[in-house]
């Protein structure tokens, strides 16, 4: 039993010297090599152009709130887009809470998006991913919101479908991932479209 005790405490203390130590250089060093050394990129943007003025300024890899007619919808998140918690909600697909949510940002969408029906909606336009800080959407879930913000904002629907497509980031490689578009670079580009 003594060999067993002195085995665990000399692998603990590996693993504490490792993981709090060495594991972590590792991970800064390799930040370093990033840009912005790993600290990611801060997007100010401040419109002037239109009678709601409304500056941006968040990190264009973290998923901010935007709820007015006029701006694409972001991926709704269960921690309200707060990056100190980011998480998901844990609620499984039958948890009545989560169904009731659900159906509440299907609601609000459906009586914002007026001829949009509810078997149009992409999910990620009325579930929360994971971190609950995705900055993307899918091309169809920026394309099912054309016509409301077209109306709000007297742009021609094409005009938008064309920010749209010039706006995708296509896949890794060609191959790795969906199609997405980051919905703060989208709305920015459509403050400047106005």
């Amino acid at each position: 039993m003594k060999t067993n005790i002195f085995s665990a405490i000399r692998l603990t203390i590996v693993c504490l010297v490792f993981f709090s130590g060495i594991y972590t250089a590792i991970v800064f060093g390799v930040a370093q090599l990033a840009p912005n050394n790993g600290k990611g990129f801060v997007v100010k943007y401040e419109n002037t152009k239109s009678d709601s003025s409304r500056t941006f300024f968040c990190f264009e890899n973290m998923g901010q709130k935007f709820s007015e007619d006029r701006y694409f919808y972001s991926r709704p998140s269960a921690v309200d887009y707060n990056a100190a918690g980011s998480a998901g909600s844990n609620k499984g697909p039958s948890n009545p809470d989560y169904l009731a949510q659900v159906q509440a940002r299907i609601d609000t969408f459906l009586l914002h998006n007026s001829g949009v029906e509810k078997s149009q909606i992409p999910s990620e336009l009325v579930t929360a991913s994971g971190s609950g800080l995705d900055p993307n959407i899918s091309v169809d879930a920026a394309k099912v919101q054309i016509k409301r913000i077209a109306k709000t904002r007297g742009i021609a629907e094409p005009n938008i479908e064309q920010l749209i497509l010039s706006n995708t980031e296509t896949p890794l490689f060609g191959i790795f991932g969906p199609e997405k578009i980051n919905v703060l670079k989208l709305n920015i580009a459509l403050d400047n479209l106005n």
